[in-house]
């Protein structure tokens, strides 16, 4: 009768082939993302991002984290007040953030207190950063697809209220991005946890010619600190 040899790696060879794989894996999710988003990605420096601001964001880090540990789902909830800017902004490069460092189970949503529409050069700015955008339907609060890579979900952009249906009911984080809503709504119903992340609104700059520039630079801003809150996640 033949022998049989089995061979037992020793447990160092198994770790370094664990980690390989989770490293190869890791590097797949991440070139999903669109070329030219990816480019837009390599010009955020996390240097940039003030000791203030860090601070500011570390409530969402351990919130994030918190779940990761858990395995729970992670649901973040954008809010601003007609829901037009800076909120979208921050669901579309949060969910974009989320991706790219594989963070599992993390969906991202947004709203107001009120409804107004998505602000088209928002639209506009995304695009020019490489998001591939599609307007499913026309009228006063047009609904957009909102692309960040070929074999994901896209984002659908349309202004509505934080507590609208098509928000989660319970079980979420409510981010305020600006400090109107921030101040104008002392309690979100549903909400387990609150944090305040607030961006100045490249609303002042609309009718002049430095629009495109501050809607970039706004833009740049939030997908540069998402992008750092999604980077201290420990997996």
């Amino acid at each position: 009768m033949a022998k049989v040899q089995i061979h037992v790696l020793p447990a160092q060879a198994v770790v370094n082939f664990k980690i390989t794989i989770k490293n190869l894996l890791s590097y797949q999710t991440k070139t999903m993302l669109f070329t030219e988003i990816k480019n837009t990605i390599s010009s955020f420096d996390f240097n940039q991002i003030s000791e203030e601001r860090k601070t500011i964001l570390q409530p969402l880090v351990d919130y994030i984290q918190n779940k990761v540990d858990s395995k729970l789902p992670i649901r973040l909830n954008m809010i601003c007040t007609h829901n037009s800017r800076r909120s979208h902004l921050s669901q579309i490069w949060a969910q974009t953030a989320a991706t790219h460092f594989s963070v599992q189970n993390v969906s991202c949503y947004s709203g107001g207190t009120e409804a107004t529409a998505l602000f088209p050069k928002v639209a506009e700015t995304l695009q020019n950063s490489g998001f591939k955008i599609k307007t499913i339907s026309e009228g006063q609060n047009p609904v957009y697809s909102i692309k960040f890579g070929a074999n994901e979900l896209p984002v659908i952009g349309f202004s509505k209220t934080y507590d609208d249906d098509f928000n989660p009911e319970s079980e979420f984080v409510a981010i305020m991005t600006c400090s109107q809503a921030d101040g104008g709504c002392p309690f979100i119903a549903g909400a387990e946890k609150r944090i305040p992340i607030t961006f100045e609104d490249p609303k002042v700059s609309d009718g002049t010619p430095q629009q495109k520039e501050i809607y970039l630079e706004r833009s740049l801003q939030i997908g540069t600190e998402m992008f750092y809150a999604f980077s201290q996640i420990k997996q």
